[in-house]
């Protein structure tokens, strides 16, 4: 396992030095630097919507056998890059979708006290503050829907989220809360590029004029580690490690050992 000490001017110590992704640009021509983190196993040492399945089989909101069965079904599949995502947001939603708006926000709220508030590192915390005092802007970008991680990133002091965003029912004579669909473009895989991109559109930024940083742990997300002007293979899984040692791409073991492959 490489050292974990964190720099402000550079690579933490014990990391590859920079390579760059395929929009390699001197920093020093870029005003603006923007440091993108992946959420599940980047910097949290567990999977927020696996763990929130895990908590709704012990609120008692889903039948524990078939809903284990499904989840763990499902998490296989996006560990192995072959994931429906908007099949597993509509099994995801679903307790959610059918408990309401109340129930659902409490049970949240719960969530983040016995599970989340444990996983939150102060090494995940200190990376993201060495960004913030740099004066980086700094993003969330996560496959996990809206729901569940918009807490999360509050608690981790990170006011920009990109998310996969749900569909509300505003119909007339409905309900305003969650319908389990996906609304506009999920950010996931090269849809996390796409909506990236959407964002910098909406700040007067493009690709060319910012360095971006991305850290992650999987290979679901090389379409923006290719994309960053750093990419930085963050606890990674096998597969990604492999490719990252391969690429001389930064690898930074934020936690104890290594997230399961």
């Amino acid at each position: 396992m490489q050292e974990n000490h964190l720099s402000a001017d550079g690579p933490p110590l014990g990391t590859r030095a920079p390579s760059g992704g395929s929009a390699v640009r001197a920093a020093t021509s870029v005003g603006v630097k923007i440091a993108l983190f992946d959420l599940d196993h980047t910097l949290l040492p567990i999977d927020s919507d696996h763990a929130w399945g895990e908590f709704t089989i012990a609120h008692g909101w889903v039948d524990p056998v078939e809903f284990k069965h499904q989840n763990d079904a499902f998490y296989a599949q996006y560990q192995a890059g072959t994931l429906d995502v908007h099949a597993y947001v509509r099994f995801a939603t679903a307790a959610i979708c059918k408990q309401g708006a109340t129930n659902s926000i409490a049970a949240h709220a719960y969530f983040m006290r016995a599970t989340v508030q444990n996983s939150i590192k102060p090494q995940a915390l200190e990376l993201v503050r060495q960004h913030q005092r740099n004066g980086d802007r700094v993003v969330i970008v996560t496959a996990t829907n809206e729901f569940v991680t918009r807490p999360i990133a509050q608690a981790l002091g990170v006011t920009e989220l990109i998310a996969v965003e749900l569909e509300r029912d505003e119909q007339a004579g409905g309900s305003g809360w969650y319908t389990g669909e996906i609304r506009g473009v999920p950010s996931f895989r090269e849809g996390k590029v796409t909506r990236v991109e959407q964002w910098l559109q909406e700040q007067g930024l493009a690709w060319d004029t910012v360095h971006t940083t991305f850290y992650s742990d999987s290979m679901n997300d090389l379409p923006l580690l290719e994309k960053a002007t750093v990419p930085v293979a963050t606890n990674p899984d096998a597969r990604l490690r492999s490719l990252a040692t391969e690429r001389g791409w930064r690898i930074l073991d934020l936690f104890n050992g290594h997230p399961a492959d």
